[in-house]
């Protein structure tokens, strides 16, 4: 055990590069994007830091040029998350005891890894195997990543330092161990940052997990998972369980030993595995933690003292990048009538500029959509505004399969403010706009507020700060991440501390002291120096009065 206590520096955000012309890191990056492709690897799962390859495969493509095959990956079932699971819970008799800072130890060396000799690796393995620009890469899975890391180790030393009062003669102390059991990271396809951070936070407490990866994104996160070994993390500690939904999901939540669940995904997946959970919380040996984050149909709102031209960067930024497939991108835009005809002129004319294709064009703001199912989805609400009365595509509408999934920056006017794109989530780059009349400022607040089940992220437009303050006021439910005159995307490691509410998750905010204290389970010592060795009280003595009498008689 440590003779000292060691003390862990507050660490600052990753730089990011810029991968401008001419910079070494862009030649080094579309090296590595070539050395990528040149390869096809066989991605297993990895169970107890061996390679498991069950034999039941799918292809993994990039979703801007589908005919490209990067990857075979080996689906797991019921039998290899038995075995996932026995190896976690025998790994967990060591690591659970070894000093947290000799565990936090290993995921900072995993981020210095991020940001150094992996880099490019990352980067590319992102910008391939899910259609990512390299600067929405370069920030995420990358910079986001290693902030995770090393802002995690810091909280967990934070919550180590935090301490009860010990009045004299005892001391009082709370040490804060790992769940019994095992943590289910259930991790999505549009950010490898999420994905590294849901099942290596846990760990950092001293928990098991086992990570299962969104198959759109198991390029990318088998390279972290890779990564994680190189770090040092010790076998059967985190278990890689690539897998079709229920295949693994169901065994998994069968087992008597779920601690936790920690899921980022659609909130069809997040309310089927709660439900599961329910179903079977008399088995678990404790009620295991359950923190989710689903999705978003995330607002821009405007009052009529906007400014235009921010307005019409954070608008297009927010519903474009990474082809509106972020969780937090703008879906939906309120903006008063007086305002409309400029900002309709300006922000028009600045998304005609913008380009998609192939990733490796650095030349492109957007990419594709990440998988056909996708596709699909997102023109079917493209096509649904063009047949209806109720709205007009005013801007793109356009989509193309032939090589990859790309699809149009689209902009839809909607007459109705309860058009069905304005209500339901997309996940593409799909941007609706509601024109209200200046008068009817507060009534349309009150409209943003209850169009939507969601509430992760929204913000507003003014440069009257009465108007700030009253749409601060009337949206106070609506988000969890609430942006003043900035976009309603780009929550960074804590600075803005990430999740919603409502049906948006259970706003246990990635990236947070709060988020990690859901990994751990206190238990208070009280240690008392000397004693008592009377079990009587002092109320329990005569009266004065009494000892009078008694001596009388």
């Amino acid at each position: 055990m440590p003779n000292a206590y060691f003390n862990v520096q507050e660490p600052e955000n990753e730089p990011y590069n810029s991968y401008a012309p001419d910079t070494p890191e862009r030649s080094k990056l579309k090296q590595k994007l070539q050395e990528l492709k040149s390869q096809e690897i066989e991605i297993p799962a990895i169970i107890n830091g061996k390679e498991v390859k069950t034999g039941r495969t799918a292809d993994v493509v990039m979703p801007h040029n589908y005919s490209h095959k990067l990857a075979t990956v080996h689906f797991c079932g019921e039998k290899e998350v038995k075995m996932a699971i026995e190896s976690s819970l025998e790994a967990r008799r060591q690591w659970a005891g070894m000093p947290w800072e000799e565990r936090m130890a290993i995921f900072q060396r995993a981020a210095d890894l991020v940001t150094g000799p992996w880099r490019y690796t990352m980067n590319a393995s992102t910008m391939l195997g899910q259609s990512k620009t390299p600067q929405q890469s370069e920030i995420e899975a990358v910079g986001e990543l290693a902030d995770f890391l090393r802002f995690n180790a810091w909280y967990l030393a934070r919550i180590m330092e935090d301490q009860p009062y010990s009045p004299d003669g005892m001391w009082n102390r709370v040490e804060y161990r790992p769940l019994e059991g095992f943590v289910f990271a259930v991790s999505p396809f549009n950010f490898t940052a999420i994905a590294g951070n849901l099942p290596t936070s846990p760990a950092m407490c001293g928990n098991v997990s086992l990570w299962k990866p969104s198959p759109e994104a198991i390029y990318s996160n088998y390279h972290f998972m890779k990564l994680l070994q190189e770090a040092g993390v010790p076998d059967g500690v985190i278990n890689f369980l690539p897998g079709e939904g229920a295949d693994v999901g169901d065994p998994v939540l069968e087992s008597p030993h779920l601690a936790g669940l920690q899921f980022t995904g659609s909130i069809g997946t997040f309310e089927y595995l709660w439900k599961k959970i329910g179903q079977n919380i008399s088995k678990y040996h404790s009620f295991p933690r359950v923190v989710g984050e689903t999705g978003g149909k995330d607002f821009i709102f405007a009052h009529n003292t906007a400014d235009v031209d921010a307005m019409v960067v954070a608008a297009l930024r927010a519903a474009y990048e990474y082809q509106g497939q972020k969780c937090s991108a703008a879906s939906r835009m309120y903006i008063p009538e007086s305002i409309w005809p400029e900002y309709r002129e300006k922000f028009l004319a600045e998304v005609e500029e913008v380009t998609y294709g192939d990733v490796e064009d650095f030349s492109h703001f957007m990419g594709a959509v990440i998988s056909r199912k996708a596709f699909d989805k997102i023109t079917g609400y493209i096509d649904y505004a063009k047949e209806s009365d109720d709205a007009e595509i005013i801007f793109g509408g356009g989509y193309d399969d032939s090589i990859g999934y790309f699809v149009e920056p689209t902009v839809i006017l909607a007459r109705d403010p309860k058009f069905k794109t304005m209500e339901e989530e997309i996940f593409g780059p799909v941007l609706t706009i509601y024109v209200y009349q200046d008068k009817e400022f507060e009534k349309t607040l009150e409209l943003c507020d209850q169009t939507s089940p969601f509430a992760l992220t929204g913000a507003i437009f003014a440069n009257d700060r009465y108007a700030l303050s009253k749409m601060n006021d009337a949206l106070r439910d609506a988000a969890g991440n609430f942006y003043i005159n900035d976009k309603p995307t780009a929550a960074i490691v804590n600075q803005q501390p990430f999740g919603g509410s409502r049906k948006s998750g259970t706003n246990d905010k990635a990236g947070s002291v709060p988020n990690m204290y859901r990994w751990l389970s206190m238990r208070a010592i009280k240690e008392t120096r000397v004693p008592p060795k009377e079990w009587t009280y002092p109320y329990m003595e005569p009266e004065k009065a009494e000892f009078i009498e008694a001596e009388e008689e």
